[in-house]
């Protein structure tokens, strides 16, 4: 938030209230793209950990590599603490088998409504850690999570698996 923002409390109030009406979308897809029920829907387990020729992940890895981070960030916000940052990249990237899929789907809407939770809070603009907001650190993984349904979408195209049942843009 700019510090105009700051020292004016009506429009603090009216930058919060934007946020918040925002970060479900950015969470959730709306009107910029497909939602991401609608992203996940229709997808056996075989399928979802089937790694297309020339990508390099599943529909399956890039939604427990989500859930991975989304955890991580829930944790934060909830415990009120850092907590450590993961020493390699890999170490977010948990293997997926097609038994797991169901347990790892159903994980992604476990924590999205946890995230919903905090997406609603009147106090976004608190510090959850020496460089973050709260609002600041759920934007962030707001866009973490758009940017691995794009891939989602794009690993669904090359299986032949889009549009899913819940409808999709084809272009």
């Amino acid at each position: 938030m700019t510090d105009a923002a700051m020292n004016d409390p009506d429009r603090a109030q009216r930058a919060q209230l934007a946020l918040a009406r925002l970060l479900p979308k950015l969470f959730r897809g709306g009107q910029a793209f497909v939602g991401v029920e609608a992203s996940l829907s229709g997808l056996d387990g075989e399928q979802a950990v089937t790694r297309p020729a020339g990508l390099p992940h599943s529909v399956a890895e890039l939604t427990a590599h989500v859930n991975w981070w989304n955890r991580w960030m829930l944790d934060i916000i909830e415990m009120g603490e850092a907590q450590p940052y993961p020493k390699r990249a890999a170490d977010t990237w948990p293997p997926v088998q097609a038994g797991d899929w169901g347990r790892v789907r159903n994980e992604f809407y476990e924590l999205l409504s946890r995230v919903d939770t905090h997406a609603a809070r009147p106090d976004l603009a608190n510090p959850v850690n020496h460089e973050e907001t709260i609002g600041e650190l759920l934007a962030d993984f707001a866009l973490h999570t758009a940017h691995h349904f794009g891939q989602i979408v794009t690993v669904r195209q090359a299986l032949g698996a889009w549009p899913p049942p819940g409808g999709g843009d084809t272009w």
